[in-house]
């Protein structure tokens, strides 16, 4: 039992020690992450994007507003105005900034100009965590998530929205503009141009980004399909030509074999014509009337139903046409807010967003990042795939053990293509299908290939199939999908601040350069005695 209550004394002075290195005890993290970043990291980058020896009062020193963000996004804060306020109420935060606040507007701009200077700053943490025991890269696992942008998905719009918006923006100059002219006269404020008509980054830029991108994928889209309704078109003629079996006539050749029948028809028609034409003049050279018999027409017989066929072709071309237009809907569509960022299907719905794709050791460690837009991770294998060897050559170069190379490249099923499986590299598992029948497949050979196409995804599924395959395979959730967890749960970042695909790439990188670093601390590979031997 208390024998009385402690004094409640605020207006104490001196309540914290004086030496700032007292604030917090020696073993805190905090301090971990300031010896790293001060010691053991080159952010001559960093430094060489700030501007010092001019008017004004001095700058905020870069090593200290890294390390605050390091600490910030380590902790899920990623607001440049929460970012400030824990500067003044949490104890860490005041030991990195040394009780000398930055302002959110100094620590929102640092973080816009990272720009290559976080690849930097990736790789220097990579080389880091090797020289510390880690990386091990003998079985590596690659996986996308899907990260929200900043932007909603109310802002997208469509080509024909994007059209009027613009047109309206010009209509708006033009009104404003002509209301200049008649207030302050000809050839004064009245012609100026509008503030924001090219200002970059404004929304009338934006705009017209987004509406150049849509009409660029339209205008490629249609080549492609045009070009794969030729080539159709082409070996259908090849194998009519050639006198084999052709089957029904693509969709693309269909109308113009009317036409060309329709040609023929009316070719072998006009010769009788002819020909008609000059019996009656050799009957009559011959003193009779004319030669007996029905006389052709240029648009009876074979003629009209050539002509038919052909009316019927181009209405069913017309038809597929309209169907195709209806099922395509409103057609894409492009963020005005961010529109480097795409529709990405989740399972919760469609969020607005990026792809990152990463490639991650067996102890967790991201070892080589990339920011997409793509919806799909196919295309992303090989460029991963090249990534993560250089990366596995840099940690086996300052690894203070012997090391190899990749053993064992594990993806799921959404990489999966002839391509990946046959493109030079280290041996590989590709899932052939989603988890549950993979293992269905382990319990029951007889299930393997069954949807398999092409002689490497069979030999793949039949791989999957034996008991060493799906174990091995096993092993690629925990790898692959833990660091992703970490990142949108324990640091709870699961929205990018940037927009842009150059500024949203470089945030993370960031990111996961942070995640290394904390990965680094909590596992007890970094300590102050491990930074005293390296």
């Amino acid at each position: 039992m208390a024998k009385r209550y402690r004094p409640v004394r605020r207006d104490q002075q001196f309540l914290l020690p004086v030496d700032m290195g007292e604030w917090l005890p020696a073993d805190h993290p905090v301090w971990l992450v300031i010896t790293v970043v001060a010691g053991h990291l080159d952010t001559s980058a960093l430094h060489a994007a700030r501007r010092t020896g001019g008017a004004g009062a001095a700058g905020y020193d870069p090593d200290m507003l890294v390390t605050l963000l390091i600490w910030a996004y380590a902790n899920g804060v990623t607001s440049s105005r929460r970012i400030e306020a824990a500067c003044r109420t949490d104890v860490a935060f005041a030991v990195i900034c040394a009780l000398d606040v930055p302002d959110h507007v100094t620590i929102a701009r640092f973080r816009a100009g990272f720009g290559p200077a976080v690849a930097g700053l990736f790789t220097q943490v990579l080389i880091l965590c090797a020289r510390l025991g880690m990386g091990q890269v003998g079985t590596v696992a690659l996986d996308g998530t899907k990260i929200a942008a900043s932007a909603s998905k109310a802002a997208n719009r469509t080509e024909k929205t994007l059209r009027d918006l613009a047109e309206q923006r010009v209509a708006a100059h033009a009104a404003a503009d002509a209301a200049e002219d008649a207030l302050f006269g000809e050839g004064g404020r009245g012609d100026s141009v509008p503030p924001d008509a090219a200002a970059p980054g404004s929304r009338g830029e934006r705009i017209s980004r987004a509406l150049a991108e849509l009409e660029a994928g339209r205008q490629a889209a249609e080549r492609a399909a045009g070009q794969a309704e030729a080539a159709k078109a082409k070996a259908f003629r090849a194998r009519q030509a050639a006198g084999q079996r052709t089957g029904p006539a693509p969709a693309a050749a269909q109308v113009e074999l009317a036409r060309e029948r329709l040609a023929r028809a009316q070719a072998a028609q006009q010769a009788k014509i002819e020909l008609r034409a000059a019996r009656d003049a050799a009957a009559r050279a011959a003193g009779h009337r004319g030669y007996k018999g029905k006389r052709p027409r240029p648009h009876a017989g074979p003629v009209a139903k050539a002509r038919a066929k052909l009316e019927r072709a181009e209405i069913a071309a017309a038809e597929r046409e309209r169907r195709a237009a209806a099922a395509k809907g409103p057609g894409p569509v492009r963020n005005i807010t961010d529109p480097d960022s795409r529709l990405m299907p989740t399972r919760a719905g469609f969020i607005q967003g990026y792809n990152p794709q990463n490639v991650t050791s067996a102890d967790k460690l991201i070892i080589a990042t990339e920011l997409t837009t793509d919806t799909t991770d196919t295309e992303w294998f090989e460029p991963m795939l090249r990534q993560a060897q250089n990366a596995a050559a840099l940690i086996t170069a300052h690894h203070p053990a012997p090391a190899t190379g990749i053993g064992l490249f594990l993806a799921d099923a959404g990489y999966l293509s002839e391509h990946n499986l046959t493109t030079p590299g280290p041996d590989r598992l590709i899932a052939t299908g989603k988890n549950r029948g993979l293992h269905h497949t382990a319990r029951d050979p007889r299930r393997s290939g069954g949807t398999a196409n092409g002689p490497a995804v069979r030999a793949m599924a039949t791989r999957l199939a034996t008991p060493d395959g799906i174990t091995a395979y096993r092993h690629r959730g925990h790898i692959a999908e833990t660091p992703h967890g970490h990142i949108k749960h324990n640091m709870r970042f699961r929205q990018l601040s940037m927009r842009g695909k150059p500024k949203a790439a470089a945030e993370w990188t960031f990111v996961c350069t942070v995640h290394n670093l904390l990965k680094a601390i909590t596992t007890g590979h970094l300590t102050p005695h491990t930074l005293l031997t390296l």
